[in-house]
């Protein structure tokens, strides 16, 4: 499977994420969007079909106007972590275009998710 692919699993895993949240609908009614800053990929092994795979997202860090994500995608068939990766998505303001300090129940909801 081509690399690209990988990135389209990171963004699912990441929509779920905010899904789970419960913030996409809220958000985007308030005018505010989760923005890809930057992203990126370490590839450990090949991924080849058919393949069942498993998609994780977890925030590691959380800034004033951006957090920061892991993800992970494993293969059932190598029985290992075929790609690793990350991104920065930093909260925007649509209505102004600018970005903005993450709401504050964005902010609970995350640490609640991802306190230990």
């Amino acid at each position: 499977m081509a690399g690209a692919v990988h990135f389209r699993y990171f963004e699912i895993a990441r929509i779920a994420y905010l899904e789970r949240l419960g913030v996409i609908e809220t958000l985007g009614a308030a005018g505010v969007a989760a923005i890809l800053a930057s992203t990126h990929c370490r590839f450990r092994a090949p991924l080849t079909y058919p393949d069942e795979l498993a998609v994780g997202a977890r925030v590691t860090d959380i800034g004033a106007d951006r957090v920061t994500m892991e993800y992970a995608v494993a293969s059932a068939k190598l029985a290992r972590i075929a790609a690793e990766g990350g991104a920065v998505v930093v909260a925007f303001d649509r209505r102004r275009g600018c970005k903005i300090e993450l709401p504050p129940e964005l902010r609970a909801r995350i640490e609640a998710i991802e306190r230990p």
